[in-house]
């Protein structure tokens, strides 16, 4: 039986596994350009790193 992450890994390879793949990247490109979000994930990374 295939471990959990070779399916993963197989699917990842695979077209149709490529094509998510490259739809969730650009998704996330695009998420990270809002000011609103960048603001988020600095206020995130402000909280865990103690900076102020």
């Amino acid at each position: 039986m295939a471990s959990l992450f070779a399916k993963v890994q197989k699917f990842a390879q695979s077209p149709q596994g490529r094509k998510l793949i490259g739809e969730a990247t650009r998704k996330a490109q695009q998420a990270a350009q809002d000011p609103r979000n960048r603001e988020r994930i600095e206020q995130v990374r402000r909280r865990f790193t103690g900076k102020p």
